[in-house]
């Protein structure tokens, strides 16, 4: 790490600890050469993750998507916006763990679903009727009675 005041490359580790947030690690140096003390940040280097549409492209991961979807879905009801951001970084901490990086479109709705059909159901049955597409009633219908079964 090259020291900020005199540009020197040998510096050492003085203090080590995870950062406030516990995604990185925050690093207390001194430099070799002149003495200065300065502060790193170590974190870990993900790789972006990738949205497989069904057309066959290919979009990066958006959180911002996912909310206005979740919003969407629970207009009118009691959740709270921290919940529905608590969903999207269960969903993106899964995907990372399992060291997925591309993720077709339907795996994601399905993650979304999943989690929304334990908190809410109905901002479930909303949220599955624009990403399922309902054609008509009968599936709507459909819907409702295989929600009611897994209960």
């Amino acid at each position: 790490m090259r020291c900020p005041k005199c540009g020197c490359e040998e510096s050492k580790v003085v203090d080590s600890r995870p950062a406030e947030s516990n995604d990185s690690i925050r690093r207390r140096r001194e430099c070799i050469r002149c003495g200065f003390r300065f502060t790193t940040y170590e974190r870990r280097e993900e790789l972006p993750l990738v949205v497989l549409k069904h057309s066959g492209t290919k979009e990066p991961f958006d959180r911002e998507k996912i909310m206005r979807g979740l919003v969407r879905a629970t207009v009118k009801r009691d959740i709270p916006v921290d919940v529905l951001d608590s969903i999207i970084v269960d969903i993106e901490s899964d995907l990372r763990d399992h060291g997925i990086t591309e993720v077709e479109s339907s795996t994601l709705g399905e993650m979304v679903l999943k989690r929304l059909a334990d908190i809410d159901k109905v901002a479930y049955v909303r949220f599955a009727s624009v990403y399922r597409d309902f054609k008509d009633i009968d599936e709507f219908s459909a819907e409702l009675r295989r929600l009611s079964n897994e209960q």
